[in-house]
């Protein structure tokens, strides 16, 4: 039996957000007056002129006591010290990797800022050096955490903690840093059979579950000659377009907003949650249950 097409038309196409939250925030866009300087101060992506003060980026506004800030929609990831993102090796060059983590510039992961096979402790030397292509290399994914930010906005790693290091067998998930809900806690073991790992970066590592006593090799150790299965798949396949879902619907992703999204999706199959109707559904029963969980 041949596989089901589904052509929708432009005129069927759904709006997520306003589906999904009623009291739709409002959207400030560049040159559009928020206020009068004299009352508020400026903020980010706010600016002066005559006498009003103006959004200088889409985005919508948020209030501080007297300080008017405009945070856009969409951007590039604005790194800050203590940030926990996930990146993806994109050169290795003397003494350092160069990591793509969504920001404007690439960042810097130094040899001598990750722990060596073994946890060993000590100097690194010309023979380290050689062998760091056999540590990571073009393409590998890695956890880590910003260091330091310099002058440029470019971002310096570090993975001196054995919770940080290579990515082995997973699904990355790409959405905007800005729906990444900031805690305390990055790395989630879901009780549903998966762990996720929410970068402030929009980066989002989905992979079975993730056994913190099994001994690290210095952060380099991978699992690509264990079978993953079949339940495992279809559990990270069903996170990841709930996770999808929620981002299209422009909600906030943290670990309770995805399993109750998980929750919800139970009655679909699979494949069902890339139809709009069903997205547009799961955000609604979603954003329901945090309502609800947030006025009892």
């Amino acid at each position: 039996m041949p596989p089901k097409i589904q052509i929708r038309l432009a005129a069927d196409r759904v709006n997520y957000t306003i589906a999904v939250n009623q009291r739709v925030p409002k959207i400030y866009t560049p040159g559009q007056i928020i206020t009068k300087q004299n009352e508020f101060m400026r903020g980010h992506g706010t600016y002066e002129e005559e006498g009003d003060l103006k959004a200088s980026v889409a985005g919508v506004k948020e209030e501080i006591n007297k300080l008017i800030s405009i945070r856009p929609l969409k951007c590039r990831y604005n790194g800050e010290t203590g940030d926990v993102v996930i990146g993806r090796i994109t050169e290795v060059q003397q003494k350092r990797w160069k990591v793509d983590t969504n920001s404007r510039l690439d960042s810097v992961l130094l040899l001598s800022s990750v722990n060596l096979p073994g946890g060993e402790l000590r100097r690194r030397s010309a023979e380290d050096e050689h062998m760091m292509r056999k540590y990571l290399q073009e393409g590998d994914l890695i956890s880590a955490e910003v260091q330091n930010v310099f002058a440029d906005g470019s971002l310096s790693l570090h993975t001196r903690s054995l919770k940080y290091g290579k990515l082995s067998q997973g699904v990355l998930v790409k959405v905007f840093p800005t729906l990444i809900k900031r805690s305390k806690t990055r790395f989630h073991n879901l009780p549903i059979g998966a762990s996720i790992i929410l970068g402030n970066n929009g980066y989002i590592w989905i992979s079975p579950t993730i056994n913190v006593e099994e001994p690290s090799v210095g952060g380099f150790m991978q699992n690509l000659d264990e079978v993953i299965s079949k339940p495992e798949r279809e559990t990270i396949a069903r996170l990841r377009n709930c996770i999808q879902a929620l981002a299209q619907c422009k909600m906030m992703l943290y670990d309770t907003s995805i399993l109750y999204a998980y929750e919800e999706s139970l009655k679909y199959d699979v494949k069902e949650l890339l139809v709009p109707e069903a997205i547009v559904d799961l955000g609604i029963l979603t954003q329901e249950r945090i309502s609800m969980l947030m006025n009892s």
